[in-house]
């Protein structure tokens, strides 16, 4: 994953502890991922707009 091993996760990990809080790191990954979410429904929305918009070329 991105070339990283388990310490640089860790150590990237142990860097958001320090400057968020333990108290905040579900709220982030909370909007993390309904951020994702909401991105990759409007990728599939996008790619079916623009197949329905396609005329076929026969």
């Amino acid at each position: 994953m991105f070339g990283l091993g388990t310490t640089e996760l860790l150590v990237i990990l142990g860097i958001v502890v320090v400057l968020f809080g333990a108290k905040r790191l579900p709220q982030l990954g909370s909007g993390l991922g309904k951020g994702i979410k909401n991105f990759k429904q409007g990728i599939k929305e996008n790619d079916t707009e623009s197949l329905e918009d396609k005329p076929d070329d026969k």
